[in-house]
């Protein structure tokens, strides 16, 4: 029996199916407006949500600074209650993690990364997580996807990346790791799209791909 192809799975927009977060719009629902100009310059000026996500702040430090008073419980209140699992997604895992090794994706806070593996029990099906927040790289920089190959110990022919947004898509497919946008967001893609995990189900089980 030969290597089993490794599965690259992107978490937000293809696991989670909110495909850009909801974090910044559940902020401002959770100050008062007299807070806005502050909440804004931590966003954008002072780029909070990105030092966080390149592991540079933890998730304690980050929401604390954005002010929240309670900042384990609000990452809780967020990741549990404002972002929805997939519902075909461990469907389409029971049926493939023997097949394939599974191998998170994803650019997020550390801690963030860590509780929606264990809140969603995803543990029973990746072999790896690779989060932007433990390693201070973030798709779509090349670096990242060199060192996911190396990690791994993959050929890039070996791998296949699934992911929601075609930038990152095509800085892995520019190392030769064969891609998947996963099509929450109706991108133009020259590419293999799918729509859903049946569709990915589908197209891993089509031989004529060549994966």
């Amino acid at each position: 029996m030969g290597k089993k192809r490794t599965l690259l799975i992107d978490m937000y927009g293809v696991i989670i199916k909110e495909s850009k977060g909801y974090f910044i719009p559940y902020t401002y629902e959770h100050f008062d407006q007299s807070e806005y100009d502050r909440i804004t310059k931590a966003f954008r000026e002072e780029k909070l949500f990105t030092k966080a996500g390149n592991g540079f702040l933890s998730s304690d430090e980050f929401l604390f600074l954005l002010g929240y008073q309670n900042p384990a419980e609000t990452m809780k209140d967020y990741l549990k209650n404002y972002l929805t699992l997939d519902e075909d997604f461990l469907w389409f895992a029971e049926k493939n993690h023997k097949q394939y090794d599974f191998v998170l994706l994803s650019n997020d806070v550390k801690e963030w990364g860590q509780y929606l593996f264990e809140l969603h029990g995803l543990h029973l099906y990746f072999k790896d997580s690779i989060v932007s927040g433990d390693i201070n790289m973030r798709k779509p920089e090349s670096n990242i996807f060199s060192y996911t190959l190396e990690r791994i110990q993959c050929l890039p022919e070996e791998c296949i990346f699934v992911d929601n947004t075609v930038i990152n898509l095509n800085a892995a497919q520019a190392l030769g790791i064969n891609t998947v946008l996963f099509n929450r967001d109706q991108e133009a893609y020259s590419g293999n799209i799918v729509n859903s995990f049946r569709e990915l189900d589908d197209l891993l089980n089509n031989s004529s791909l060549g994966f």
